[in-house]
């Protein structure tokens, strides 16, 4: 069966598309730009493949569909700013296949300018052909949520804006198959700076909150309980809670030399963000001094180091530096993660702890990094010799929070 679609990157921003477009009834072709791989269980692997998905090695492939999304990921740089290369290279190898009438969308995130400035530039001089008026060209910014219950893509509405008024078309006729709800942008410039504003939103007010939790602390005030009780005004307020750092594939972005002027909050953001592994360990350090014992030496247990709770993924998880630290302060860190059979720090193993209540009655102290469902607080909180808890889910006078 001839695809309709090709997902040119597989990993947490494209596998959520197919998935997408394989439940709408879309043939779609699934590429690799790299060695990213989503999170796939062999059940659902199957049930795509009989739904109509089909993974690709051929770029000639890419050649024969009618809608073209690349996912590639853009991971920081060297410079700090956003590593192109993979969007790039993916954009070339559809390039030399892209036949007329395509519709080409990026969902990569990317600066504001860079579809049409970078990426329109490419896909002409390599294709031969032109956007507008051979083929379309629209960005459309990712809205994939992993791991999450609540929020699909077909309750999600898709945000989409086109080189021409007939590229956001094109692209909405497409995106209209899978979710409920399609809003047009302005243009290409605005939809890619949607995608900027939602990720500076979140970065921003993790960082607000995170601050306002070291505050509390130091003032003796019960943060957790300042979070619940505001949640309850229904306007000009949402609820973010406070964490050991912020992970994740959503890479903050405050333009500097991109154009012209940095967005100075999210500068702020990204500054107090990367301090709380720091801060982490500093109250790790002093629970196990209030309670008579050094760093150095002491046995230490990460529960949770994925990034997001139930999610087997590690891209930026805030637990990599607050091992290091650790192990630097002479500290003998294990973890446990119901995600995780593996994992490395510095390239050494880290041990893994099988038996989870064994390891968190003999450890010196037990840090919770993330949530996951399977974690029994109130169980393991009894077994603790001292448990700081990062992510205010433990019972309430159960654990050390943050």
């Amino acid at each position: 069966m001839p695809a309709d679609l090709a997902v040119i990157g597989l990993g947490p921003l494209g596998l959520p598309l197919a998935q997408a477009a394989v439940a709408a009834g879309i043939p779609t072709l699934g590429y690799r730009t790299g060695p990213e791989a989503g999170s796939l269980s062999p059940a659902e692997l199957r049930r795509m493949l009989s739904g109509g998905f089909r993974p690709a090695t051929n770029p000639a492939e890419l050649g024969r569909v009618r809608t073209a999304v690349i996912c590639a990921p853009t991971p920081r740089g060297a410079d700090g700013g956003l590593d192109l290369s993979q969007v790039e290279a993916a954009a070339r190898t559809l390039a030399e296949r892209l036949r007329p009438h395509t519709t080409v969308i990026l969902e990569s995130p990317v600066y504001p300018g860079t579809t049409e400035e970078f990426l329109r530039p490419l896909l002409e001089k390599v294709s031969g052909l032109r956007a507008g008026r051979d083929f379309h060209l629209a960005y459309s910014p990712s809205r994939a949520d992993p791991g999450g219950r609540d929020f699909t893509p077909a309750n999600t509405p898709k945000v989409i804006g086109g080189l021409t008024p007939a590229c956001t078309e094109s692209a909405a006729t497409f995106y209209g198959r899978l979710t409920d709800k399609v809003v047009r942008a302005r243009g290409l410039r605005e939809a890619e700076t949607v995608q900027l504003l939602e990720t500076n939103y979140r970065h921003v007010n993790i960082a607000l909150v995170n601050e306002m939790a070291v505050l509390c602390h130091e003032l003796g005030i019960d943060l957790w309980d300042v979070i619940r009780c505001a949640e309850t005004k229904p306007f000009g307020f949402q609820a973010f809670r406070p964490g050991p750092g912020v992970g994740g594939h959503g890479v903050p972005q405050d333009l500097t030399g991109q154009a012209g002027r940095g967005l100075r909050m999210v500068e702020l953001a990204q500054q107090v963000n990367s301090r709380m592994p720091r801060y982490v360990i500093q109250r790790a350090a002093t629970l196990l001094n209030e309670h008579g014992k050094s760093a150095r030496g002491a046995r230490v247990l990460l529960l949770g180091v994925t990034y997001k709770p139930d999610l087997a993924d590690l891209q930026g998880t805030p637990a990599q530096e607050i091992a290091i630290r650790l192990m630097e302060l002479g500290a003998a860190v294990s973890f446990h993660d119901p995600y995780v059979p593996a994992w490395s720090v510095l390239d050494r193993p880290v041990p893994r702890a099988d038996a989870l209540y064994e390891a968190v009655a003999d450890a010196d102290l037990t840090i919770l990094l993330q949530h996951h469902r399977t974690y029994d607080l109130q169980g393991l909180s009894v077994k603790a010799q001292l448990l700081l808890d990062t992510r205010g889910a433990a019972p309430t006078g159960a654990a050390h929070r943050l």
